[in-house]
């Protein structure tokens, strides 16, 4: 069997360029709150429980905007494949 022929790289390039793309859109987002918010002069902070406002926003605002992405991207995009080398359908 040829691997590049095997269904399952099909699904598994997917995946893995839906990862890169939660990746990246992770990065700009804390990147953004964090050099964007963050690049003031820290008096003129303003701040969201006790965070400082950027802090906040790129970290923990991004954390649970991040679980919550990737837990509905793995219950609706994702797929589940075996690894075993038996053929679909095969009862082996």
């Amino acid at each position: 069997m040829k691997k590049s022929s095997d269904w399952r790289f099909k699904i598994a390039h997917r995946e893995a360029k839906i990862g890169l793309v939660l990746v990246i859109f992770n990065f700009i987002w804390w990147f953004g709150f964090a050099y964007g918010l963050g690049s003031g002069d820290p008096e003129s902070y303003k701040y969201v429980l006790g965070l400082p406002e950027w802090f906040f926003y790129s970290c923990v605002l991004g954390f649970i905007v991040m679980l919550v992405l990737v837990v509905l991207v793995v219950r609706f995009f994702f797929k589940e494949v075996p690894f075993d080398d038996a053929e679909e359908g095969d009862s082996n």
